[in-house]
């Protein structure tokens, strides 16, 4: 297992080093809200941040992708025929990626890489892409990642932890691809005994640092049923707007929708995210909808995350704890006592 010691401005230049073999996305402060943006002459990283407001995911799964093209000219032979478009999957890297963030690829791939069925173009796109994570040092309140299944030093889906040890970086590869990323990394030092300590105190005083424990033990027992018409939903739904921020910005939300637009006789196939909190998400095409109303809408994304994925999966819920929905919900709703719910009924 390698593990270097890089000083701050060192690691810089050899992220620069590292450009040349790997498309890089790294975290970028823009006004006050941080993204992650490709590695570019110009680009500023942005280390010291608590966590980007989108997560990584839309790196991997794209908030729109084009899947197919077409034609609908009847004087051509490949009339009305899908042809899968051109795409590309050059090695790449996510540098700063908060364990949280890692984990959710970790469930998603629950979704898109199955024995039954796989998403060709998200893992090949996941394939190529290396997860190298930045532990947290301070989590925010809204954090509870302990409580699913995580920790800020989590390791679970990352190639490569980094701990920030103030001046410095200490970068741990923890996979091949992990490996293959730091030998390609120019520069670094031996690490030493007095690192690892520091280290590892970091991440225990880390840990510590989230006081807020949100119990899950008791939802794999629940009956469905009972959890699906329980009292509380309306007054869970009651100020949600369904704006969609929630799944919008939720690392661990794959819903997408599939249309096609066309121009002339040229086509195009593409998929996008969707949200179930919207109305047309379940509307039928007779015009009826099963969940036309709102409270139905906000049990369903509670009820995904937190009992049809512990039923079917048996290993953990479907929400990595990185508070983003809790930050942004613009009505206050907040996952963590939804769960209380849940769980207590």
């Amino acid at each position: 297992m390698t593990e270097k010691i890089y000083g701050k401005e060192e690691w810089e230049s050899a992220l620069k080093g590292l450009s040349r073999s790997y498309s890089l996305y790294v975290p970028v402060k823009e006004g006050d809200i941080h993204f992650f943006r490709e590695f570019k002459d110009g680009v500023k990283t942005a280390f010291d941040f608590d966590n980007t407001r989108m997560s990584a995911k839309e790196i991997v799964y794209p908030q729109t992708e084009r899947m197919f093209d077409y034609n609908i000219d009847a004087g051509r032979e490949d009339s009305n025929v899908l042809k899968e478009s051109e795409k590309d999957f050059p090695p790449q890297a996510i540098v700063g990626i908060r364990p949280c963030d890692a984990h959710a690829f970790v469930l998603v791939k629950r979704n898109f890489d199955t024995p039954e069925f796989q998403d060709p173009w998200w893992i090949k796109r996941y394939e190529s892409t290396t997860l190298v994570g930045l532990g947290c040092n301070a989590p925010s309140a809204t954090c509870f990642c302990t409580s699913a299944g995580g920790g800020p030093y989590n390791e679970q889906g990352l190639d490569v932890m980094l701990y920030d040890l103030g001046d410095r970086y200490l970068a741990k590869g923890l996979t091949e691809k992990g490996e293959a990323f730091l030998s390609k990394a120019e520069g670094g030092s031996a690490v030493t005994e007095a690192d690892l300590d520091e280290a590892g105190r970091l991440a225990r005083e880390s840990e510590a640092k989230i006081t807020r424990k949100v119990p899950t033990d008791r939802l794999k027992e629940k009956k469905q049923r009972e959890l699906f018409d329980a009292p509380f939903w309306d007054e869970v739904a009651f100020g949600c707007i369904n704006c969609g921020t929630c799944t919008f910005l939720c690392p661990t939300c794959w819903c997408f929708d599939i249309q096609d637009e066309v121009q002339g006789k040229e086509g195009v196939r593409m998929r996008n995210w969707d949200s179930c909190m919207f109305p047309l998400f379940t509307l039928h095409g007779s015009g009826h909808n099963p969940r036309d109303e709102k409270y139905q809408r906000v049990r369903q994304r509670f009820m995904h995350k937190l009992k049809y994925y512990v039923d079917k999966y048996e290993d953990g819920i479907q929400c990595t704890g990185c508070g983003r929905c809790v930050r942004y919900c613009p009505a206050n709703i907040d996952i963590r006592r939804v769960c209380e719910l849940m769980n207590n009924y």
